[in-house]
């Protein structure tokens, strides 16, 4: 399986940020406070951007219904876990 990557500073995935704005990321901010992406160089946010889209935010409707609106995700946890640690 190949892997785009998003966020070269941290090993962010395409696949990563998406997820999180499934969990309900909507903004480059937010998705930065799930996975760090964005937080470093920079150069990745106006592709977080893109990816996160303008549509509708599902975070805003989950905490109008009073539930959590970012969860964490156990895929991220696993791929985070398999990268070398820094030195």
């Amino acid at each position: 399986m190949t892997r785009v990557y998003v966020c070269s500073c941290f090993g962010i995935t395409e696949k990563q940020v998406k997820q999180h704005a499934d969990a309900g990321a909507c903004t480059p901010r937010q998705i930065a406070s799930a996975c760090k992406a964005g937080t470093d160089c920079g150069s990745c946010v106006r592709r977080i951007q893109a990816i996160l889209g303008r549509g509708a935010c599902p975070r805003r409707e989950l905490l109008e219904q009073g539930e959590p609106a970012l969860t964490a995700l156990p895929e991220a946890e696993e791929e985070a876990a398999e990268l070398p640690e820094a030195a």
